[in-house]
């Protein structure tokens, strides 16, 4: 069968369903599907009464499998609507006539269109191969163990679709018990390509047909000689999700240069009152130093804040690049008309009142507008943006002008204020803090894009609370995170599985289950928590990036060395197994009551030489990759001391070309504080009063390093 058989095939199948008012496919329609697409199934026959049903069990021979056929009854276990194990003509008489009398005491309305009559499969490891409509990502395919675990242990792992072949067999590894696919205990492992292959050919189905919402191949029975679908469930989509319009990638970098680097920028809704939007913006952006042009609007003023005002923004002299909305949400529409009218191309819009006040008609309104321009919106209900190197402050919030490495972004303005908060704390520099409110046009894709490219940018870290497309910024992650690390908070974890679904793959892909599987897949780090977005934002651009898994603790306390191993597995590192004349080397500098091996303890009581000796032998052997220190807070070696000797030994290292990741752990008094700032300041990760911090921190640079394709392996 040509591919274009085979789709129309579907297609016509699919269309006729539709036509009777359906959204699930009958058992025998899954079948149709299933032999166009190549999903291996077992041997059956549709039988329409008893006697047929006798008939088709001696022609496939052997023990049988027995379900009823029904449009209306979707979960036919539930229904009493399957009988498994069926041996004889007698056997299948009496199964036939309790399955469709469970059927009609079930739903004595339903449709039954009569008994299928399956071939019983050979016992195996039962999985589950699925794919839902994700409302960021479209189409994903699901995979996990199937059956009733499937609903116990939740053990599945999602990819968007289609998936390739390497990405199918990947997700036999990604699930919490891949061990058991492999086999255990003496059992054989199964059939992973046959098993990758229904993964692929469902994915494969699904893309190729938007209408369909689900597929539910659960449980398909593998073996070590394939892989068989017992039962397929297909469920049509209720409605198609509206198109949105789409941007290609030269288009967002010319409207986003023009954002982030503008030469005129307007204020529309300029105020000479304290106290109102339109004047903070305005105070903003001229007490910051924007070197470019900046034109206040306003048609009841003729000077605002010593310059020129404009009754409209259609009198502003000269191209503007952006305009910022600072203007009552009922006066935008009509302000934005004439922002297109003067093609203007960029559009910051501050004020509230729309869709998240359930004003969706407004929203909608103003997208129509832009997009008939060709205006990008950034917004509604934001904070404004900052874009630290052209020394521009466009936000109603306090100034922030310490310029550095860091792109920061939020969809909340309280998340934006904390953001600014910290750097201004740390003195971490940024590139950018932006705002993304409702994000009715402009979105993280958008912006990913633009820093991707950005020089100043080195990482970007993002709040979210949905992707409008997931795609889309998959897609931008993907060709941003081999430059420069991308860390993502992504908020609404416990909403995960909310929503009614009609399969057993519909009711595991929780919103979060998909993100967590697909942000991983791109390359993404995933932030657990607002402060370790912040944390890592501030020290992935610190930390030189590793060139290899072996990482050694170097401590001066046994019980932290045993918390910084835990923290060490518990973020996927690995400790190096220290090789004999390397722990010989280390134990040269250890008192006979510390301890070699890894963690290399040293004691408490030992003098700065010690330490520094240590931490040299850890930077010059090429078989160590990362070094985690930890300190414990004595006289003998004060904070400050241990902090100055260790800053000078990694700068002088870094200066031989020797750049590895160095991170402490200091434990004491309060004077480790400052000992830790000192350390930041000159390239060491350092955190006071715990050891998961820093190892967190050491962990996120290693998965960054990993989906970068930047770590050549451990020796």
């Amino acid at each position: 069968m040509t591919d274009e058989d085979r789709v129309a095939r579907v297609r016509e199948l699919l269309e006729s369903v539709r036509a009777e008012g359906r959204t699930a496919l009958t058992a025998p329609e899954g079948r149709v599907v299933a032999d166009a697409y190549g999903i291996a199934v077992p041997g059956e026959e549709l039988a329409r009464d008893v006697d047929e049903a006798v008939a088709a069990a001696a022609r496939l021979g052997g023990p049988v499998v027995l379900k009823i056929v029904s449009p209306d009854i979707l979960h036919k276990t539930e229904a009493g609507g399957v009988v498994v194990g069926v041996e004889g003509a007698d056997g299948v008489r009496a199964a036939f006539h309790e399955i469709v009398g469970n059927a009609r005491a079930y739903d004595a309305g339903a449709r039954i269109e009569g008994v299928l009559v399956q071939e019983l499969l050979p016992a195996g490891q039962e999985v589950i191969v699925g794919a839902v409509t994700d409302p960021a990502f479209g189409k994903v395919v699901a995979f996990g163990l199937g059956g009733v675990l499937v609903e116990v242990l939740r053990d599945v792992t999602f990819r968007l679709a289609p998936v390739s072949a390497d990405e199918a067999l990947s997700m036999l590894d990604s699930i919490r018990a891949a061990g058991i696919l492999r086999g255990v205990r003496g059992r054989a492992g199964v059939d992973r390509w046959a098993v990758a292959e229904q993964i692929r050919r469902v994915s494969r189905l699904v893309a190729d047909f938007p209408e369909i919402g689900e597929v539910d191949l659960n449980p398909v029975i593998a073996t070590d000689r394939g892989a068989v679908a017992a039962d397929i469930r297909i469920i049509l989509a209720e409605r198609q999700p509206a198109p949105r319009r789409t941007y290609g990638r030269e288009e967002i970098l010319a409207s986003m240069r023009r954002l982030m680097h503008p030469r005129s920028v307007a204020v529309i809704g300029a105020s000479n009152e304290p106290g109102k939007i339109g004047n903070s913006v305005l105070r903003n952006l001229l007490d910051g130093g924007f070197a470019g042009d900046i034109h206040p609007v306003n048609p009841r003023a003729d000077d605002i804040l010593g310059r020129k005002a404009y009754r409209s923004v259609a009198d502003v002299p000269g191209e503007v690049d952006v305009a910022v909305f600072a203007i009552p949400a009922r006066f935008v529409a009509a302000a934005l008309e004439e922002a297109g009218r003067k093609g203007i191309p960029n559009a910051v819009l501050i004020p509230s009142g729309f869709a998240e006040t359930g004003e969706h008609a407004l929203q909608a309104e103003l997208v129509e507008i832009a997009e008939r321009y060709g205006v990008r919106l950034l917004g509604p209900n934001i904070y404004g943006y900052y874009s630290t190197w052209q020394d521009l402050c466009a936000t109603f919030c306090t100034p922030y002008d310490v310029k550095g490495p860091v792109a920061l972004t939020s969809q909340s303005g309280g998340i934006g204020m904390a953001l600014l908060g910290f750097a201004r704390t740390t003195r971490t520099g940024v590139s950018a803090i932006v705002g993304l409110g409702n994000k009715a046009d402009l979105d993280e894709d958008d912006l990913l894009t633009w820093f991707g490219e950005d020089p100043h940018t080195e990482c970007v870290a993002m709040h979210l609370e949905d992707l409008k497309d997931g795609r889309a910024f998959v897609a931008a992650a993907r060709e941003v995170v081999p430059k420069k690390p991308v860390v993502v908070l992504k908020a609404g974890r416990t909403a995960a599985g909310a929503r009614a679904a009609g399969s057993h793959t519909g009711a595991l892909a929780g919103d979060d289950a998909v993100y967590d599987d697909i942000l991983r897949q791109a390359g993404v780090i995933r932030a657990p928590g607002l402060d370790d977005l912040l944390e890592y934002a501030r020290a992935l651009p610190v930390l030189p990036t590793p060139e290899g898994d072996n990482v050694v603790i170097i401590t001066g306390a046994g019980g932290s060395g045993v918390l910084l191993s835990d923290a060490v597995t518990d973020n996927g590192l690995s400790l190096m197994e220290i090789p004999p004349d390397l722990d010989e080397a280390f134990r040269r500098f250890i008192p006979p009551f510390g301890a070699a091996g890894n963690p290399v303890d040293i004691t408490g009581g030992e003098p700065p030489a010690t330490y520094e000796a240590t931490i040299r032998l850890g930077l010059a052997d090429p078989r160590v990759h990362a070094l985690v220190l930890g300190y414990w807070h004595t006289i003998v070696t004060p904070p400050m001391v241990f902090a100055e000797l260790t800053a000078r030994v990694v700068a002088e290292f870094r200066e031989r070309g020797v750049r590895k990741p160095v991170v402490a752990s200091l434990a004491g008094d309060v004077e480790v504080e400052e000992a830790c700032r000192y350390l930041f300041e000159r390239g060491v990760v350092a955190y006071p009063y715990t050891t998961e911090k820093p190892v967190a921190v050491l962990g996120a640079k290693y998965r960054w390093a990993r989906a970068a394709g930047l770590l050549r392996g451990g020796s």
